[in-house]
């Protein structure tokens, strides 16, 4: 939604004041598989939550980067975290919770751009569970994984594939009608994209017609740049960040 703090906020406060809706697309929200992973969730079915772990390990050749001059700046585009896999970072919030802090390394390793193409960050939640995020824009020789593994205490899953497009491990101590749902809800694509467009769309045109509360607002946008900046300010500084960044 920005590639500053600021302007994010500035974003919010202004529609609020003009009393009209601000919505910022996270449509991996509704892929099928992410869908009953956060039910899971909400279920309770894992207990406590110990580990989380996302992966995003795609590529984009300098000619992606070269295509235009807004590409891989700073001022206009950011990096792998802040372009990529801003969509994995809303996982982090929106499936789990609120972080407690984070410690991040990136790193410009390969592509001629002022932003990072590869980055790691060691993540730590107000719940208590701990995880990391791995990010490169340089798997070779084409998009790899985009994924999520969450280890709880009575529940171990790992959703991956290109885009977060395939259950790959579903299991449980206990059992739920929703376990019969796993097969369909993986899908194949060619695309990092998902199918999550089109949904999310339905759901703006509702909020419009006064027949629903948006999925993601402002304010669900907020979430995610938060940790981005939060990533950005820790491998600058080196040193760990607190969340959240405003007191």
């Amino acid at each position: 939604m920005a590639t500053r703090w600021e302007d994010g906020k500035r974003m919010v406060a202004a529609c609020d004041e003009a009393g009209v809706r601000l919505f910022v697309v996270k449509q991996n929200r509704r892929n099928a598989t992410l869908q009953l992973l956060k039910q899971a969730i909400e279920k309770k079915r894992f207990g406590q939550i110990y580990m989380v772990n996302l992966n995003v390990f795609w590529t984009r050749p300098q000619a992606y980067y070269d295509q235009g001059k807004w590409r891989g700046k700073w001022e206009y585009d950011g990096g792998a975290f802040m372009n990529q896999a801003s969509h994995y970072v809303d996982l982090i919030d929106w499936l789990i919770g609120p972080l407690e802090s984070l410690h991040a390394y990136t790193s410009t390793l390969e592509r001629d751009i002022e932003a990072e193409d590869t980055g790691v960050v060691s993540l730590k939640w107000r719940s208590g569970a701990l995880g990391s995020m791995n990010v490169t824009m340089l798997t070779y020789p084409k998009n790899l994984e985009g994924s999520i593994t969450i280890l709880g205490e009575k529940g171990t899953v790992r959703i991956g594939g290109m885009a977060v497009n395939e259950v790959q491990h579903w299991e449980f101590a206990e059992s739920d009608p929703d376990d019969e749902k796993v097969k369909e809800a993986s899908y194949q694509t060619t695309s990092v994209y998902g199918f999550g467009h089109p949904l999310y769309y339905n759901n703006i045109i509702n909020v419009l017609r006064g027949e629903a509360e948006p999925e993601t607002d402002g304010r669900e946008g907020l979430k995610s740049l938060e940790t981005i900046i939060a990533i950005y300010l820790s491998s600058r500084d080196g040193k760990r960040v607190g969340l959240p960044l405003d007191y």
